[in-house]
């Protein structure tokens, strides 16, 4: 079941991620180094290298193996926060969560690397400002269709946001206006995510 799980998860995420690689990339090119898409795609593709040792892991372990395989493959800021992500929560998660009160620990756990790792919280413009809104949904008990919403609309709220973080806080106020690229990677993964537990 778990093997299964993971193994869905890797390849789902990486459809979406590749699919909308193009997307993150001209986002990434109005307020950033415009690689945000590229290495996104580097980082999926790393997992999917790597998926079938992955998915006979444990859970933490695969958590483990999957934030290794980011960090040693995605440059730019992305590939240290999702890393750093990944691996938060694989020294929570000492095993599969079995429901939605396990998930926001886990959860928690890679939010609290990311606010660490990046030095920042919500509002500033980043995937934070994505994480954090899901963080809450889950928490609450919220429905799969009302977490993935919010993820989406968390991702559209950061465009008149002022960036304070990263490449993007070097524009100022020229950063007002664009969707945040790891913002929208963030909903994407959330989504893909939401969709593999919907058929679970």
């Amino acid at each position: 079941m778990t093997k299964n799980l993971i193994s869905r998860l890797i390849a789902k995420i990486a459809d979406s991620i590749c699919a909308s690689a193009d997307d993150l990339t001209k986002l990434d090119q109005a307020i950033g180094d415009g690689d945000h898409g590229i290495n996104m795609r580097r980082g999926v593709e790393a997992l999917l290298k790597q998926g079938d040792d992955i998915s006979r892991q444990d859970f933490s372990t695969a958590l483990r193996k999957a934030g290794t395989a980011i960090v040693m493959s995605v440059g730019g800021a992305s590939g240290p926060l999702y890393g750093s992500a990944l691996l938060a929560m694989a020294k929570t998660a000492s095993s599969m969560p079995s429901n939605q009160a396990e998930v926001g620990v886990v959860v928690a756990a890679g939010i609290d690397a990311v606010k660490a790792r990046g030095k920042s919280d919500a509002g500033a413009k980043t995937m934070l400002d994505v994480l954090i809104p899901v963080h809450r949904e889950i928490e609450n008990g919220s429905s799969i269709d009302r977490i993935r919403r919010v993820a989406e609309e968390s991702a559209t709220a950061t465009k008149p946001l002022l960036a304070k973080k990263g490449r993007a806080a070097f524009l100022g106020e020229r950063s007002i206006g664009h969707i945040d690229p790891g913002a929208k990677s963030a909903a994407l993964i959330v989504h893909a995510v939401c969709e593999v537990l919907e058929k679970r």
